[in-house]
């Protein structure tokens, strides 16, 4: 069965939504960011701390895209943006998806990149197991 995680942008986060493409070039930079690491180590840690293609297959065109794991440990994660209205108000987010076919690799790479973006956006997160964390600066 498959399992979802949401990045919510709530009261205080640094957006209030996001699109398809500001979330691929959110990605890269995290890539980006991850190869810096890399070469302050003197190794090639982009590879290893984000073993992913990002792929839009044509019917996913405008709604989501996956990214394709390059090693036999990661297979698939599923990404997404959307919207919800809650108590008047509209409520956008990011989700998350491991799909059947996603190997217990991919979940910890799924939470680590939830984490590191609900960081980035100071959202609310909602775990794969249900669980909150929240970034956002409350009082």
């Amino acid at each position: 069965m498959s399992q979802s995680a949401f990045i919510r942008f709530v009261t205080g986060s640094t957006l209030s939504s996001l699109t398809l493409e500001e979330l691929k070039e959110q990605l890269s930079q995290y890539k980006l960011q991850l190869a810096r690491t890399g070469e302050q180590l003197g190794w090639e840690y982009d590879a290893a701390g984000f073993p992913y293609t990002v792929e839009t297959p044509p019917e996913a065109e405008g709604k989501w895209f996956y990214l394709k794991g390059t090693s036999s440990r990661y297979r698939n994660i599923v990404l997404g943006v959307g919207s919800r209205i809650e108590e008047d108000k509209e409520q956008h987010f990011v989700q998350v998806v491991l799909p059947d076919t996603s190997s217990h690799g991919d979940k910890s790479k799924g939470n680590e990149l939830c984490k590191y973006l609900a960081r980035q956006w100071k959202a609310e997160l909602e775990l794969f197991n249900g669980r909150t964390m929240f970034f956002n600066p409350r009082k």
